[in-house]
């Protein structure tokens, strides 16, 4: 943007239903090419491009980095830690950098080469009005401004769901009554990005849903087209590199044998990668044997590879549009092989092993107990989640060396994904009060290992004996698109995502979704196009259902025995400081006698965990001796704690004593109280009174001999 463009105000407004977005420009960051503050409600978003002004060189990849930070300020906090700043991006933050990122990568040119940064700051959130769809709305006319080569505008909208009725932009507090939470992302003629989470909602209200928020879209896409021409910016033009013809012709010559061998019935990675290795070695080598002065002689190794992949993608794409056959022999709607199993670690409390084809996904379950539940320190109200899945994409797991450096952008995603595919079908927490977490180990990768990781899991819930309400399966589709031809892939492996048109990712029961992921690598698709790939998806999702059955159709009846067994009781609020004692001293002596965990909430719910079933229930009579209240004409066989002239003291109950007074010792004048009582010797007493100062009044001689043989 240049500086007179910069330095004008404009203010854009959008309505969309009952709320207003605000977009201003000229006013904040004004040194960035292009920047705009988007606002909705009290929540306001500054977005900043900026982008080199010469190519990067030596990369194959357009360099776009998206950035969404979280400022606790924006929520009127101070971000805990011991360095009270903000450090590292929350998950959410990565989430959303991601959301941001994937509609707008594919309007670049693939050989567009200049460093793109795209950087979402909060600078304030009501903590209503979700700031994730405004930031992507913001990211796109950001780019505008900066006049790149972005075949944009994108707009960007939420869709919820309640009572039937689609809501757009859904406030925090309407998102908790919906059974749809649906991100959409596109141009005002496609589909870029879907993004979902739903209650087992129908493929034909998800399309609904898609229409629905298209519309919104539009609407944004004019506000910026609007605004860019009101402005007077230009876009600049990618310059486009020309095709080595010569290059090409001979790559075609010597490649393209191999290339289609590989891609004829072949199953195994290892296989495929031979053909590939022999052409590219065909290659090299007569480039090679050419003369010094011949003009191939300097091509260099990366733009071989970039030719190759060029005709590889060509291939495999004719083939299936011409046959309808895969690579590896597909149809484009069959599964790859599946088998399951279960209860495969001894220790874990819920295992589940998913193999499809040569992808292959451990994943692991353990419970907990409310103190491992997550704490989150983020401008969301959401403040602790209790169900965790975490997803690891080791490089064994295709074959390569690679340094275990804590989970990436991927990682989390695919992770959150997975999460969000079973939400919808976990108990709740009132009924099963444990905390859940998963973790998805990726073995063997060949494609879809998000989706395998969601059956992984499923089968990991039912064989720990969490009481799911469904199953759940997931299917990764992928598209073919030339011209007016295109075919729908399911279960798609490596090579077809790799140089396939679309990831569609679906998650659901037998009932219906649960979770949606569209990314597009071509400008978008139509409805109708996304209504072909969701039915090919519910076919291919029942019958992964059907084989995760066919092993184990519901949650086992039983915890594993090293699952720790939750004993819940509800105490009274005031009596919570006994149970804990001065500087937590009371629960650490209980934890350590009887080799629990207790967790105790702030409404006097205490939950305790032990593997062993006889420690868990002593300590739970420990605690409910703790908080019992003393009752006028109870009998109680105490300890004499001390001893005075007037009588003495019994402990009653744990920390609670009261007073024998000497007439009340025996039924004969007692003169001295040691006569009777020493310190330390087990009696039973009778509770006689509670005076109005809450003074206990005890007596030994009011107890009965039947009362008496309770104790013995």
């Amino acid at each position: 943007m240049s500086n007179d463009v910069m330095t004008r105000e404009n203010t854009v407004k959008i309505e969309i239903q009952d709320k207003t977005i605000e977009i201003r420009t000229g006013r904040l960051a004004k040194g960035a090419n292009g920047a705009c503050e988007v606002a909705c409600g009290d929540t306001v978003i500054l977005v900043t491009c900026c982008a080199s002004s010469e190519p990067k060189e030596g990369i194959d990849y357009f360099p776009l980095l998206v950035d969404f930070e979280e400022r606790i300020y924006s929520v009127g906090r101070i971000p805990g830690g011991f360095n009270r700043r903000e450090g590292k991006a929350s998950d959410k933050a990565i989430l959303t950098s991601r959301l941001i990122d994937r509609p707008i990568r594919p309007l670049f040119d693939y050989n567009y080469r200049h460093d793109v940064q795209i950087n979402a700051l909060t600078l304030s959130c009501d903590q209503d009005n979700q700031p994730d769809v405004l930031a992507i709305l913001g990211a796109s006319l950001a780019i505008e401004l900066a006049g790149l080569p972005f075949k944009g505008p994108i707009g960007a909208v939420r869709v919820g769901r309640v009572d039937g009725q689609f809501i757009a932009n859904p406030t925090f507090s309407q998102a908790e009554k919906s059974d749809m939470d649906m991100v959409v992302a596109g141009t005002s003629n496609s589909i870029m990005m879907v993004e979902a989470g739903m209650t087992m909602i129908s493929e034909s209200v998800v399309l609904e849903g898609i229409e629905f928020a298209h519309e919104i879209i539009k609407q944004q896409v004019k506000a910026q087209v609007d605004l860019c021409q009101k402005l007077g910016i230009k876009k600049q033009t990618n310059p486009v590199t020309a095709e080595n013809a010569d290059l090409v012709n001979l790559i075609k010559e010597l490649a393209t044998k191999p290339l289609k061998d590989s891609m004829h019935n072949v199953k195994e990675k290892h296989v495929r990668q031979a053909f590939l290795d022999e052409a590219y070695n065909n290659v090299m080598a007569h480039l090679e044997g050419l003369a010094e002065d011949n003009p191939l002689k300097a091509i260099s190794s990366k733009e071989v590879k970039y030719y190759l992949e060029e005709l590889e993608a060509k291939l495999m794409r004719e083939q299936v549009l011409t046959t309808g056959i895969r690579a590896d022999g597909r149809r484009c709607d069959e599964i790859r092989p599946i088998t399951v199993d279960t209860s495969i670690l001894p220790r874990v409390h819920g295992t589940g092993l998913f193999t499809r084809g040569t992808t292959q996904v451990l994943s692991c379950l353990t419970l907990g107990i409310n103190i491992d539940a997550q704490r989150l320190d983020t401008i969301d109200p959401v403040k602790e989640k209790r169900y965790m899945h975490h997803y690891n994409f080791p490089g064994f797991s295709v074959g390569e060396v690679k340094p275990s450096r804590g989970p990436g952008r991927r990682e989390i995603g695919h992770g959150a994904l997975a999460e969000r595919a079973l939400i919808p079908v976990l108990p709740d927490a009132k009924d099963f009060p444990y905390v859940i977490r998963i973790v998805s180990e990726v073995l063997e990768s060949n494609g879809s290992t998000s989706m395998a990781s969601t059956c992984g899991s499923t089968l990991a819930l039912c064989d720990a004996g969490v009481p799911i309400t469904d199953m759940v399966a997931g299917i990764a589709m992928g598209l073919i698109f030339e011209d007016d031809k295109f075919a729908i892939l399911s279960d798609i492996q490596g090579l077809e995502d790799f140089l396939g048109d679309m990831d569609f990712k679906v998650t659901g029961t037998s009932q219906g979704i649960t979770a949606l992921q569209m990314d597009i690598k071509i400008e978008g698709i139509s409805v109708n196009v996304m209504k072909y790939a969701l039915d090919q998806a519910k076919r291919g999702r029942l019958y992964i259902l059907d084989k995760m059955k066919s092993h184990i159709d519901k949650p086992r009846a039983e915890l594993s025995s090293f699952a720790p067994r939750l004993i819940s009781i509800t105490i009274d609020t005031n009596d919570i400081g006994t149970v804990i004692g001065p500087g937590g001293k009371m629960i650490r002596k209980i934890i350590e006698e009887t080799g629990t965990s207790i967790d105790i909430s702030d409404d006097g719910t205490v939950l305790i965990a032990s593997v062993d079933k006889l420690g868990g229930e002593s300590a739970r009579d420990w605690i409910l001796r703790l908080v019992k209240r003393i009752q006028v004409g109870e009998v109680y066989a105490g300890k004499v704690t001390r001893i005075i002239p007037m009588g003495c003291f019994v402990e009653v109950l744990p920390g609670k004593e009261g007073m024998v007074h000497i007439s009340q010792l025996e039924n004969r004048r007692v003169e001295k109280v040691e006569d009777v009582v020493s310190l330390g010797q087990r009696v039973i007493v009778k509770v006689k009174e509670i005076d109005d100062r809450q003074r206990v009044n005890l007596t030994m001689k009011g107890v009965s001999e039947d009362e008496k043989l309770q104790f013995d």
